[in-house]
């Protein structure tokens, strides 16, 4: 049997007390096969160590991303919301340093608002007589001054009434016209025949619900509390009629949008609760597309790319922008659609970064510094659009425009440079190391992040028209969320397309200035004058196509604008 004789210290020779005996070689013989053995043993928990230092550094990794999981939703559920800022002191609100001295309200020694005037609202006289008109010891009587003491009190009157018509009746002594002989005035025009509820009940439910995010059942109560009870199915009922008196202006407003070259885009979720079929659960997805001139909103079942592209399939312009966030859907329409440009929302890459900041200690300072130099450009561009004139080209534009312009692409510069050169160099560190590198995972998906984006987030840059941001868009969809909360979404597919198309109105009308009040009473009003259909002519409730003696009589309100 083959065998190894391997160098190992003596054992016979015992130390001596405070003695360091140095390495002595002995020779032990061991059988071939036993050396093998213990070889292999070796090489195999050489590698089991390997594996399970990689299984710790893995670990360790996903034990502080739940971690700044954690902290995020602490933060979400009892830190404060604001975004504002991006300095350490966002993060140290104890240090008095960093607190503003600036007390809060009217400040001393600053002129006042002065009283609001409302000129639209009615002035209805009202006389207080005297209580004592004579001499309490005398008798003699006061002379009546024609002046008055005069004060304003405001008051608002909310009562439900019951309009009892009486149609005149004539007869006719002549038979000169074959026909009946007795003559009736006409007929009073309504939404819906045969039905009790006149125009306004229909605009205070619409009112409450797609602009004051109330559900229907409140509103009732709150008529139930002024003596008019109605039951919610008939509420219900006449909703989906007149769900129809409103597609013509919705198809209006897509048609406007498609003439148009910039718009902010977002999407929320939305409860439909209608079985649909092909479709697992309530989950729907409202989608707002806001241009310059409306407020667009699209229900649809899925958040695929497919309700952007058939939005956008009718576009007129070669050249559209869309101010968005980084979502997936947005790029396959831009794939497909050569007339759209993404300009990418910075507001988002900023809250990336300050939620590292926020979610994981240990990166804090790194994460603010990057909110910082992002908070740096939006402060250089707001310098520079302050300077711009939006009726010459870029080239043309002023000294001042021109230097502040420079400024700003010198920062971007930086900032790409600064991203590209870090992710170089982790590169190059985990190639020696060949396993970790510089930067930690969320470091570098934040960086790989910002240069992937890069030319949807410079748009901007060229294109001073264009916001950093997308607060339009999430401005916009504020208000359905309120009522997505409140109500809790749609109860059918019919309620889900008319709340799209109330959304899109109501909004839109809020963009232009126009009293949301007024239009809904007007629009109602003249389908109830057309038999209880559209009118032929929109002319007058678009307001792009309004005179400015409509669009003027159209921001008063309602008791304003009679003629």
């Amino acid at each position: 049997m083959n065998s190894l004789a391997l160098q190992h210290a003596p054992f016979d020779t015992p130390p001596l007390i405070g003695e360091v005996l140095p390495f002595v070689a002995r020779t032990i013989t061991l059988p071939y096969m036993d050396y093998v053995a213990l070889k292999s043993d070796a090489s195999y928990w050489k590698a089991q160590h390997a594996r399970v230092i990689v299984r710790e550094e893995e670990l360790k990794e996903q034990l502080k991303h739940k971690e700044a999981i954690i902290r995020d939703l602490n933060q979400r559920l009892y830190g404060k919301h604001s975004e504002k800022g991006g300095s350490k002191a966002e993060v140290n609100p104890n240090d008095k340093e960093n607190k503003s001295k600036r007390s809060k309200g009217q400040q001393q020694g600053t002129p006042g608002p002065g009283r609001t005037q409302r000129p639209n609202l009615a002035v209805i006289p009202e006389i207080i007589p005297l209580i004592e008109t004579a001499c309490g010891l005398c008798g003699l009587e006061y002379s009546i001054l024609s002046s008055y003491e005069e004060s304003d009190i405001i008051e608002v009157e909310v009562a439900a009434h019951i309009r009892r018509i009486k149609r005149q009746k004539c007869e006719k002594n002549c038979t000169c016209i074959p026909g009946s002989k007795i003559i009736t005035s006409p007929v009073i025009p309504k939404l819906i025949p045969r039905s009790p509820y006149g125009n306004s009940i229909w605009a205070e439910i619409l009112l409450s619900k797609f602009i004051h995010a109330q559900p229907v059942n409140r509103t009732l109560n709150d008529f139930s509390s002024l003596g008019l009870d109605i039951s919610p199915g008939t509420i219900a009922g006449g909703l989906q009629k007149l769900t129809p008196l409103f597609e013509p202006v919705y198809k209006a407003f897509h048609q406007r949008q498609m003439t148009e070259n910039k718009f902010h885009n977002d999407e929320t979720r939305w409860e439909v609760y209608e079985q649909v079929e092909g479709k697992t659960g309530h989950r729907w997805y409202l989608w707002v597309m806001r241009s310059v001139s409306v407020v667009f909103y699209r229900l649809d079942p899925t958040r695929s790319a497919d309700v952007p592209i058939e939005h956008f399939s009718d576009l007129i312009l070669k050249l559209v922008i869309i101010i968005c966030d980084r979502y997936s859907a947005y790029k396959k329409l831009a794939r497909l659609n050569l007339a759209i440009i993404l300009a990418f929302c910075w507001v988002h890459v900023r809250r990336d970064f300050l939620n590292l900041a926020r979610s994981y200690p240990d990166l804090n300072n790194w994460g603010l510094d990057w909110a910082d130099e992002i908070s740096k450009l939006f402060h250089l561009n707001k310098q520079r659009v302050e300077c711009w004139d939006p009726k010459i080209p870029l080239t043309w534009q002023s000294p001042l425009f021109k230097e502040r312009h420079d400024a700003l692409g010198i920062a971007l510069n930086e900032m790409k440079s600064r991203s590209e050169a870090l992710i170089a160099a982790d590169d190059v560190a985990k190639k020696a190391k060949e396993k970790t590198g510089l930067l930690a995972t969320i470091q570098r998906k934040l960086l790989v992040s910002l240069t992937k984006h890069w030319k949807g987030l410079t748009v901007f840059y060229e294109n001073p028209q264009v916001a950093m941001d997308n607060n339009s868009a999430e401005q916009s969809i504020r208000n359905p969320v309120l009522g997505r909360n409140n109500y809790a979404g749609s109860g059918s597919i019919w309620s889900a397309k008319l709340a799209a198309m109330q959304f899109s109105i109501f909004q839109t009308m809020l963009l232009w200035g126009i009293n949301p009040r007024t239009w809904i009473n007007l629009y109602l009003e003249a389908c109830a004058q057309n038999k209880g259909i559209p009118p032929d002519d929109l002319s007058e409730f678009l307001p792009w196509e309004m005179s400015e003696a409509r669009l003027l009589q159209l921001t008063k309100p309602p008791d304003g604008n009679t003629s």
